[in-house]
C-alpha cells in the first residue's frame, strides 16, 4: 500500500473533511489505485518523447478581418419576437 488510512485522515483534517468510517477505508483503497496506477506508468520509457500540453495538436483558428456589408435594420430585426422601430423589445428587468 503506498498511502495509510492515517494519512488519508491526516489529509482530510488538514482540507477540513469529514469522513466517515466507511468512507476513510474507500478513499485510501481509491488514492492507492491511483498512485499504483500511476506508478505503472513511471515505468514506461519515455526517452525521446516530447512534452506536450495536449493530447492533440491544437492552433488558434482566427480569420481575416475583412470589412464587410452590415446587416440593414429590417433584416436583423426580422426574427426578433417584439421588435419596435429600429430597435429590439425586451422585458424589463430593473425595477
Amino acid at each position: 500500500m503506498k498511502i495509510t488510512k492515517e494519512e488519508v485522515e491526516y489529509v482530510a483534517h488538514l482540507a477540513r473533511l469529514e469522513f466517515h468510517a466507511g468512507e476513510t477505508e474507500k478513499f485510501t483503497s481509491q488514492l492507492n489505485g491511483i498512485l499504483l496506477y500511476m506508478e505503472m506508468l513511471n515505468q514506461i520509457d519515455t526517452t525521446g518523447v516530447e512534452p506536450m500540453t495536449h493530447a492533440i495538436a491544437q492552433k488558434n483558428a482566427f480569420r481575416d478581418d475583412v470589412v464587410g456589408e452590415s446587416l440593414m435594420n429590417e433584416a436583423a430585426l426580422a426574427n426578433a419576437p417584439d421588435g419596435r422601430g429600429d430597435f429590439f423589445r425586451v422585458p424589463k428587468v430593473i425595477e
